[in-house]
């Protein structure tokens, strides 16, 4: 469905797609500005409808993300493609979580590194707020996650927690105890350990259960 190469942007978009993010970078050091794109299936059977809290209508249709590298010959040539990691506009078991990529979140580049944001944010059901922030190099010819940063914030008490883990250095920071709406209650303390040394996950093969699961075996 997705070919390995193209002219253009439009050559990686198959028809019944739309193309809804897009950043620009130098991923690979070639010099040569190269993009990730996030496409969207318009099929309007993956548009439900929702009887419960939260919108009437639930898009669900799937996203994927791919990475293009441009070539010395002017082409386009597929770095990476992901099926199962961006999350869709809605989702059918969480009615009043928001669209978590363009809620607050996206795609970006930044010296090389290729970086992809999630909001969690609920309308009904959850008072909390959490980012989650994945970071991917590549190197060994594939982009590989070498950072993880999550914050959590409580839009009733302002309670504020965040992690941070590099997994090329093996070091995971944990901060709890911060407030943002109470001076007094806002005593942030946080924990530096060794995670456990894992391969590093690729992002062809990623997936939330994926993660998760590398998340709570590296824990010391």
């Amino acid at each position: 469905m997705i070919p390995t190469t193209g002219a253009n942007l439009k050559s990686f978009i198959p028809k019944g797609w739309k193309m809804i993010l897009e950043t620009t970078g130098d991923l690979n050091k070639d010099g040569l500005a190269d993009k990730v794109i996030v496409i969207e299936n318009t099929d309007p059977k993956n548009v439900i409808a929702n009887d419960g809290l939260g919108m009437n209508k639930l898009n669900i249709n799937p996203r994927i993300v791919l990475v293009l590298f441009k070539t010395t010959a002017n082409l386009y040539q597929l770095g990476a493609k992901n099926s199962g990691f961006i999350p869709s506009e809605n989702d059918a078991e969480s009615s009043c979580l928001a669209d978590p990529l363009m809620q607050e979140g996206g795609i970006s580049i930044e010296k090389g590194l290729l970086k992809i944001s999630y909001q969690y944010w609920y309308s009904c059901g959850s008072w909390y707020v959490t980012n989650k922030n994945y970071t991917f190099r590549f190197q060994n010819q594939k982009f590989e996650l070498i950072g993880y940063d999550e914050d959590s914030f409580h839009r009733s008490s302002g309670e504020m927690s965040s992690t941070s883990i590099n997994f090329s250095t093996h070091k995971m920071s944990e901060t709890n105890g911060g407030n943002e709406f109470n001076e007094e209650e806002n005593k942030p303390k946080t924990r530096w350990t060794k995670i456990k040394s894992k391969d590093l996950l690729s992002l062809d093969y990623l997936t939330n259960d994926r993660i998760d699961h590398f998340l709570e075996n590296i824990k010391p």
